[in-house]
């Protein structure tokens, strides 16, 4: 079990002023693990990182609304991420894993504390690939509550992935940019398999985990380029997030305020940070205050 390196101590404030009701559509919260203990099958033991922390992180920032996103290191245990939404209010949603065997009434519990969809891994370092049937079944029991998938995979699974994933004709959120290697350039396989993806409509992105492909490392202006592109290409169907605390980041810990500021370069201009931060996220995650 590999251990988890801490987040940033004193993330800067962000030069960018974010607009109002921005949100931070990727982030965790890990424990406490003495009242959320971690999951024994967990391939990574973090540092805890819980929802006061995260909080703080969010005024800090000036994000005002976030979706949480159940880390793997607490398995199916929802318990830490749902304390977190209950805390936020309906400022908070959140993103839950789940068995194949789950309950309607486990799933209403869920919803009813603000979660609205389920993710699933296939990503090596986090331990086995998703099983796709067990896939199919929890999306059969999660389409009438209207939640969707979130998807978080290695590149190379794209080619594999993709009938898949249309198959199951369910809004499908793709984690950090498909992980594409930013040193490969934008006509890599890998990139142009998403952007593929990406022209039907039940496919939203989330243009962050810059620190996760760049390979230039910081302040990963190459990966920010990226971002740039599927903002440009598919505006209305991006998110972003602060991925913190940021598991599995060995080197070059991110400042997250730093990370903020890359959003001049993905987002330039106040009506694509808008849709970024405010709009999609509204549509996504809080349909009902439209």
């Amino acid at each position: 079990m590999s251990q988890n390196l801490p987040p940033h101590p004193n993330p800067k404030k962000p030069d960018l002023v974010l607009p109002e009701g921005a949100c931070d559509a990727h982030c965790h919260v890990f424990g406490p693990g003495n009242v959320f203990p971690y999951s024994d099958a967990a391939t990574y033991r973090p540092e805890d990182a819980p929802k006061e922390k995260l909080f703080a992180l969010h005024r800090h920032l000036g994000l005002s609304r976030s979706v949480i996103v159940q880390a793997s290191c607490h398995g199916t245990d929802n318990r830490a991420m749902v304390d977190a939404l209950r805390a936020g209010g309906g400022a908070y949603r959140g993103i839950a894993m789940v068995e194949r065997d789950v309950s309607e009434e486990e799933l209403r519990a869920l919803h009813e504390a603000g979660v609205r969809g389920v993710r699933f891994n296939f990503v090596a370092h986090l331990g086995e690939a998703a099983d796709k049937d067990a896939v199919r079944e929890i999306v059969a029991k999660i389409k009438p509550l209207g939640w969707h998938i979130v998807v978080h995979f290695d590149s190379h699974w794209l080619e594999d992935l993709a009938p898949f994933l249309e198959e199951l004709d369910i809004v499908t959120v793709i984690d950090h940019m498909g992980r594409v290697d930013a040193s490969a350039g934008v006509e890599q396989q890998a990139f142009q398999l998403l952007l593929q993806l990406m022209e039907d409509e039940r496919f939203w992105v989330k243009v962050c985990g810059s620190e996760r492909i760049s390979r230039a490392g910081p302040p990963f202006h190459d990966a920010a380029e990226y971002g740039r592109l599927l903002v440009e290409k598919f505006p209305d169907r991006v998110l972003w997030g602060t991925d913190w605390p940021h598991p599995n980041i060995k080197k070059n810990m991110p400042d997250d305020g730093e990370l903020v500021d890359l959003l001049k370069i993905i987002a330039p201009g106040a009506d694509k940070l808008e849709a970024l931060l405010v709009t999609n996220p509204t549509r996504l995650y809080w349909p009902e205050t439209l």
